[in-house]
């Protein structure tokens, strides 16, 4: 049976960010050695709390913004000890489906010696069984309430677009994380109710060929001696069919070298602002007013001198990233960064300084064992932050046709 509480207009006032999607139990194998096929290897094993909206969830909680989570989980050893570590960080169970019937997620994965995925095993079907939209229609008045709205594509597609869908309905701005190349494809049934997308390479021309009934995107070739110039000019065109698909803002991760943020005109940018209630001017306050600071408004829209016309046109911005002084793990930086950029939207800053908290939140994710670090340290965000701001330079501003 079904576990869930009464809504309270308390609760409803008082959410930020609703992120719908998955609540996932990591088992991270990590060998000390280089492994050999068909034999094991001395290493560690670890449980890590894991799932791409639950970790973005627990990075926006650690940066001062309260998320309202809608997910589905079992009473299960893995859901237990997700359940616990949730309740710990005081953060609510309102919106998680919690069943006997239900077979929590889990998901092993093999890293190398650096740090980098080489194998996982993935079952997280009664994800896509259990999180339906009629357990997502219930919190309509959460989506509604918040001022923007994360779904991941470990959604199911009918789950996916009734979320989005209630979001657009009342102007709620959606951020679409693509999870995986497989998975990113669900982008095609709900791409024009998209605000946000956070794909990184190989996602974005998966999710291009989705979208494309003509043109057929391959991976693109890349190396480490690659620039920011040549791998944009190699995705250029796959970025211009998201955008002209109706999504407007991509955040394009390019691993050590960045991100890319891609708009079809610099409006959006400046015109993308959260809805937000009486009660959530204090959330997040001290992380608005650390990076206004340090990282100025009109840094980029004051120095562009576009003509009209412009605004028509794409703009594409590029963020470094922040040196790391050790890097312990990967698999947790995309979400942090997600997250980060999230709850600074949702604490008022503009997009372009959002990115940046997004980074330097990746940045943190990198040097632990742990999806999403125990704590963030607001000067070393804000610190990593404007790095990352002052360093950022707009690479592209004119028509791509």
């Amino acid at each position: 049976m079904d576990r869930q509480k009464s809504h309270s207009e308390n609760e409803i006032d008082e959410a930020e960010a609703v992120i719908i999607g998955g609540m996932v139990l990591d088992i991270h194998a990590t060998p000390s050695i280089p492994p050999n096929p068909r034999t094991t290897a001395p290493g560690k094993v670890q449980y890590a709390a894991g799932g791409v909206a639950r970790n973005i969830a627990e990075c926006v909680s650690k940066l001062g913004t309260k998320p309202y989570m809608i997910s589905a989980l079992g009473l299960d050893m893995p859901g237990n000890l997700l359940l616990e570590y949730w309740k710990s960080a005081g953060l609510s169970l309102q919106g998680i489906r919690i069943s006997h019937e239900i077979e929590t997620p889990v998901v092993c994965i093999v890293f190398d010696t650096e740090g980098e995925p080489a194998a996982g095993v993935a079952s997280v079907e009664s994800l896509e069984r259990f999180l339906t939209p009629e357990w997502i229609v219930q919190f309509k008045r959460n989506i509604a309430s918040a001022p923007i709205v994360m779904v991941d594509a470990n959604l199911s597609p009918p789950a996916l677009k009734t979320s989005c869908q209630l979001a657009a309905e009342i102007g709620t701005p959606v951020w679409f994380e693509p999870v995986s190349v497989a998975k990113s494809k669900r982008i095609a049934s709900v791409a024009k109710y998209v605000t946000f997308t956070s794909p990184n390479e190989d996602e974005l021309v998966s999710m291009a060929n989705s979208l494309s009934h003509k043109l057929k995107f391959s991976p693109i070739k890349k190396n480490n001696n690659s620039t920011v110039p040549s791998l944009f000019q190699q995705l250029k065109p796959a970025i211009w069919v998201l955008l002209e698909s109706g999504i407007k803002v991509i955040i394009l991760t390019i691993g050590s070298k960045g991100v890319l943020l891609c708009s079809k005109g610099r409006l959006d940018l400046q015109r993308i602002r959260p809805k937000r209630n009486n009660k959530s001017r204090d959330i997040g306050k001290k992380l608005r007013e650390t990076i206004s600071q340090l990282c100025p408004f009109d840094r980029f829209f004051g120095a562009l001198r576009l003509e009209e016309r412009s605004n028509i046109n794409p703009h594409v911005v590029h963020f470094p990233a922040v040196q790391c002084a050790s890097v312990v793990r990967l698999t947790g930086a995309g979400d942090c960064l997600v997250g980060g950029a999230v709850a600074s939207i949702c604490a008022g800053l503009d997009v372009m300084q959002s990115v940046a908290v997004g980074i330097a939140a990746a940045k943190g994710a990198v040097e632990v064992e742990t999806n999403v670090p125990s704590d963030y340290s607001l000067d070393q965000i804000a610190a990593d932050a404007r790095s990352v701001y002052l360093g950022a330079k707009v690479v592209f501003c004119e028509s791509m046709l």
